[in-house]
């Protein structure tokens, strides 16, 4: 049976990343002076301004002002003519301290969740970083076409974008069904030539030849002229690009969004060590796919749930893979900041294509292959 999955990826000039993009910045920031800061940073931009919010709870400060500057022209607005630059869009810092009544219960010996919630970590062996092969070819476009914007192999691209593939699956065999691929211009770029460069240097030069024919649909700034992007264009909010940042929708999401929160905020941290768990599960063979889910009340270190999901197939049955994943893994908060290392972590690593599938990520490490495997030799 013929089964079609699309999943979408956004530039770093897309004014919803741009937020996370911010947001994650300013949370690194703080954990470089105070490993123990505790940060629920949100960020929202519109045409002239950039409004940071929420709480933050350090024993240093920072100068917010020059971090959000700074990421933005990192990003690429840096002059005028994109009618957004970070030399001179207004930026309004509304910041408070973290509820009492949150700390109370986050900063204990053995800490508690700094929120209730679900998350879920999903793993596949499809692709050899285990992540959902139609996702990877989503990012990896949205990767290339940064990088032949900032090596001028395209010219006249400005820094706004974003790419959607739609895979199809065939029993083993998968092919491009279409791609759609939207990127800001210059005023005076060939539309035609834009296309034929962007086909050129960048759909082709990412996904293989193999699964492409001449059915695939290629669409190239469908609507035609897109010279007003970013912020001039459509506003940008922290936590708005949540599918993008996990596994492109192909599984099922907690709603929890993870940029600017602190590894306290177990719908960032719960949902990177339930990657960790499902990657390592698969990478040991006892499913293809697995989808671990687990629930959280805030201030209590356990979780309430975890359950397990191998979407038929796993090696044994699930109760018993579970048992298996109860013996070798620990989910409660302290051991999830302390196995992946959070307080070291650099966040904005995670902000651009997918939170998932980094080798330079903890949480995508497999040291528990090896122990998996005995356990399952036993079962």
């Amino acid at each position: 049976m013929k089964k079609l999955f699309t999943t979408e990826a956004v530039l770093a000039g897309h004014p919803d990343k741009m937020a996370d993009l911010i947001a994650d910045s300013i949370l690194d920031a703080y954990l470089a002076i105070d490993k123990n800061a505790r940060c629920a940073c949100e960020v929202a931009i519109s045409k002239n301004k950039v409004l940071v919010m929420g709480e933050i709870t350090s024993k240093g400060e920072v100068d917010i002002q020059s971090i959000v500057r700074k990421t933005i022209k990192e990003i690429g607005y840096d002059k005028d003519a994109l009618l957004f630059n970070g030399d001179t869009v207004e930026i309004i810092v509304d910041i408070n301290k973290q509820s009492l009544d949150i700390a109370r219960v986050v900063n204990k010996k053995e800490v508690g969740a700094g929120d209730q919630g679900i998350m879920y970590g999903y793993a596949t062996d499809e692709s050899k970083n285990y992540m959902p092969l139609v996702h990877n070819l989503s990012c990896s476009l949205a990767k290339r076409l940064e990088i032949v914007r900032v090596k001028k192999i395209v010219k006249g691209l400005r820094v706004d974008g974003k790419v959607q593939v739609t895979l199809e699956e065939d029993g083993d065999k998968r092919k491009v069904k279409a791609v759609v691929v939207s990127c800001c211009h210059d005023d005076d770029k060939d539309l035609e030539k834009l296309r034929e460069e962007i086909k050129k240097e960048v759909i082709l030069k990412v996904i293989p030849p193999e699964m492409l024919d001449d059915e695939v649909k290629i669409l190239i700034n469908p609507t035609g002229r897109f010279v007003i992007g970013g912020p001039a264009s459509d506003s940008g909010l922290t936590g708005r690009k949540v599918e993008v940042d996990t596994y492109g929708g192909i599984v099922a999401h907690g709603g929890g969004a993870f940029s600017g929160k602190d590894y306290t905020k177990v719908d960032r941290s719960g949902a990177y060590y339930a990657r960790y768990v499902a990657k390592n599960i698969v990478a040991s063979g006892l499913a293809s796919k697995c989808l671990i889910s687990v629930a959280y009340a805030i201030g209590v270190t356990k979780p309430l749930m975890v359950q397990i999901d191998t979407m038929g197939t796993g090696k044994l049955e699930e109760d018993k893979i579970l048992e298996i994943v109860n013996k070798v893994f620990d989910f409660s908060c302290q051991n999830i900041i302390k196995e992946l290392d959070l307080k070291n972590v650099r966040y904005t690593d995670t902000t651009l294509y997918s939170h998932f599938g980094k080798d330079n990520l903890t949480w995508e490490k497999l040291d528990k292959v090896e122990i998996i495997k005995k356990y399952l030799t036993t079962s």
